[in-house]
């Protein structure tokens, strides 16, 4: 399966990622006994210059997609390119090349911090670790003014992480990944353990960094509402597998995947009146385990739609013609006729 790039210049791609983690029996010879499918199969593009909000419930693989794209974690199988390179083939040299141009922001600001070292020697870290802005002076510059560039005090490089409340935390945790002019920025749950007035913050100065320094994001959250703000296009996930793709106007505006309207139905609706008059969509039962997914189509178990050809036939990620992916018989269309091929290969007895 090819998903085309609708416009724009592709800077990071994915082909059949698999990544795979060994479930090992217990006991001194400790055999391998199967597998957690984390990402399993996950084909994807990300454009120069655009915000891909990733989203999906908790356990659905979309932090271990991120790290695998910057290989932080080795894929089992698949290739990722950045900007025309195979990540997968890279060596240790090449490693350290890519750690510069492609970055993560990590969930966690007050464990992405050393809390021994003042923060500027922090964000001066990349520096030293590329050989960029050398001498003790120009480096100092340099902090002061990425510290600056994400709204705080040069004069606080100084100071040790304790010293500060989550949000600024998180603020020098970007300044230390913009630290070595990266293109391609990871943010993995960036605002998860925010407060909601200080999430609008953070999101607000990403979306700034954007415009200003051309940077391109993949922005990982369980938030539909937050990743519906900030993205250009969106990407929903399930048990490791991607399910749809489009615009953010019209993933929200027009989702064709069961699993994404019940995503939507979840997202609060700031009108009393709109709230109590929606449709709220309550999936049955629990997300299955990753180490023994559902045969033909992952989601079927859960799924208010599921008819005939679901059990057998796992449906492939499809484009109707406006750049819209999805992986559904129906497509999200209760009652729109199924091709003849898929209702025969799904017939069950």
């Amino acid at each position: 399966m090819t998903i085309e790039n609708g416009g724009g210049d592709v800077l990071v791609s994915a082909r059949g990622l698999k990544v795979h983690f060994p479930v090992r029996s217990k006991g001194l010879r400790r055999r391998q006994v199967g597998a957690v499918r984390a990402v399993d199969g996950v084909d994807l593009d990300i454009r120069r210059g655009e915000t891909l909000g990733l989203v999906g419930e908790s356990g659905c693989g979309k932090s271990t997609l991120g790290n695998a794209l910057l290989r932080l974690v080795e894929p089992t199988a698949g290739t990722v390119t950045f900007d025309g390179t195979d990540v997968t083939a890279l060596d240790r040299r090449g490693l350290r090349s890519l750690r510069r141009r492609a970055v993560m922001v990590f969930q966690d600001p007050y464990a992405s911090l050393d809390p021994r070292i003042p923060v500027g020697r922090t964000v001066a870290e990349p520096l030293e670790v590329h050989g960029l802005h050398p001498g003790a002076q120009a480096r100092a510059a340099r902090v002061a003014e990425l510290l600056e560039l994400v709204g705080l005090d040069p004069g606080v490089a100084g100071r040790y992480p304790h010293e500060f409340s989550g949000g600024q935390r998180q603020r020098i945790g970007i300044a230390r990944a913009l630290a070595g002019e990266p293109d391609f920025v990871v943010c993995d749950e960036a605002i998860a353990s925010l407060d909601v007035s200080v999430q609008a913050q953070v999101l607000n100065l990403l979306r700034r960094l954007q415009r200003q320094l051309g940077l391109t994001y993949l922005f990982v959250s369980h938030d539909l509402a937050a990743v519906r703000h900030v993205s250009d296009r969106i990407a929903v996930m399930y048990l490791g597998s991607v399910v749809e793709v489009g615009t953010a106007a019209q993933v929200a505006g027009r989702p064709r995947h069961p699993y994404t309207r019940a995503l939507l139905s979840a997202v609060p609706v700031p009108s009393p009146g709109a709230e109590r008059g929606r449709e709220r969509i309550v999936l049955r039962g629990d997300v299955p385990s990753a180490a023994a997914v559902p045969s033909g189509c992952r989601f079927r178990t859960r799924c208010p739609d599921v008819f005939e050809p679901c059990p057998v036939v796992a449906p492939a990620l499809a484009d109707r013609g406006d750049g819209q992916l999805a992986a559904c018989h129906l497509h999200g269309v209760v009652g729109e006729r199924v091709p003849a091929d898929v209702a025969e290969a799904g017939r069950l007895p």
